[in-house]
């Protein structure tokens, strides 16, 4: 077994101050700033979750197991006796049924006799609904009314092979889409027409943004725009007119306003993914990174026994480790102000592994070295 974590400091910030001379020599392009329409949501113009609950039918022998799914066998029965089929007291082996959830998302302002997409999930133990179509089903909201009926057939981007000693299996075929599976029949209602007045919702809340905003908003339209909170600007129409809110938003929808974004770095420790901001600075601090390195080699040996005895032959372990501490490793000085994006790429380019620039950076955030929020996933 062999762990390593070690790299030589000085050539570490050598490269990183080359870095931040390309840096400065190379002037940062600047893009397109983004609309008002993709950093915020408009008031109650969102999507609605539905759910339902039905049957997948026509498999080939992969649905549930009946007698390890009671409640695919207690849906099959009451589906026949509505048909007129009684069935009760007869014991079924049927294993072209799957019981499946039913998702979908109605987008605002849906009307009736609109189709949706809709998500087909597996509840009991079947092993593919490939080539199964789904019974009629009813799709509710929150508020237990009914607001869609789904049908059709599952497509699924998975699939299953399976022989005597071996098997495959690509994605997941035990989930599948229906695409317009579902046909709208009760509509959400919102008088948008007849509003006075509407709230605008920044995605990522910051006070710099939503002051930008609502100043992009006042040049074209004065005093039509007012910041209520990091989250909010409210818009409100002049004239007061139906009618007026909604051609206020056609309006200001696409005008271009820059994105203050904070000093954060984004850690993901299970794959080991660092994600940071431009605006993240490194305070004047001393870094000594040392390295561990175990090395265990195991080379066992057969010992014979004598000629003629009564010996027998056997294997003796034989075990070497070797341990470096990293020791005569020296501190090096980082100056301030220098850019996080320059450290990694430095870093980068020594081969550090993603493990140790993880424990770099929540080192410095530790030390107050760091100028920017660190959030672990």
């Amino acid at each position: 077994m062999r762990t390593s974590s070690s790299f030589s400091v000085r050539a570490l910030f050598a490269a990183s101050a080359a870095w931040l001379a390309m840096c400065a020599a190379t002037p940062a392009q600047a893009g397109p700033a983004p609309r008002i329409k993709d950093i915020v949501d408009v008031e109650n113009v969102r999507g609605n979750q539905l759910v339902g609950y039905g049957l997948v039918v026509g498999l080939a022998g992969t649905g549930d197991r009946i007698r390890n799914t009671p409640f695919t066998e207690e849906t099959m029965q009451a589906m026949l006796e509505r048909m007129g089929v009684n069935i009760r007291g007869t014991q079924m082996r049927t294993e072209n049924v799957a019981a499946v959830s039913v998702t979908a998302t109605m987008p605002a302002f849906a009307r009736a006799g609109s189709k949706i997409d809709v998500q087909v999930s597996a509840l009991g133990d079947a092993s593919s609904l490939q080539g199964g179509t789904l019974l009629v089903s009813s799709l509710r909201a929150l508020d237990g009314e009914i607001y869609a009926v789904a049908q059709g057939p599952v497509a699924i981007s998975g699939f299953q092979a399976r022989g005597q000693a071996a098997s495959v299996t690509r994605g997941v075929s035990t989930s599948g889409r229906i695409a317009g599976g579902a046909i709208i029949e009760r509509e959400v209602p919102y008088a948008l027409k007849s509003a006075a007045s509407l709230k605008l919702a920044l995605k990522n809340p910051d006070f710099t943004t939503a002051h930008r905003i609502a100043a992009a908003i006042n040049r074209q339209e004065m005093g039509a725009a007012e910041v209520l909170d990091p989250a909010t600007v409210e818009l409100r129409s002049r004239s007061g007119a139906p009618g007026a809110v909604i051609e206020l938003v056609a309006r200001i929808e696409n005008l271009p306003v820059e994105v203050d974004l904070p000093a954060r770095v984004v850690i993901n420790e299970a794959s080991g993914t660092v994600v940071m901001g431009s605006d993240v600075r490194v305070s004047p601090v001393a870094i000594a990174q040392g390295g561990l390195t175990i090395s265990v080699s195991e080379s066992p040996i057969a010992s014979q026994p004598a000629p003629f005895s009564e010996g027998e032959t056997v294997v003796l372990p034989r075990t070497q480790i070797d341990v470096d501490d990293g020791s005569g490793r020296a501190l090096a000085m980082v100056g301030g102000g220098a850019s996080l994006q320059s450290l990694v790429s430095g870093l980068n380019a020594l081969g550090v592994s993603p493990r140790d620039l993880i424990t770099i950076l929540q080192a410095l955030r530790s030390a107050g070295a760091l100028q920017a929020e660190i959030e672990v996933q």
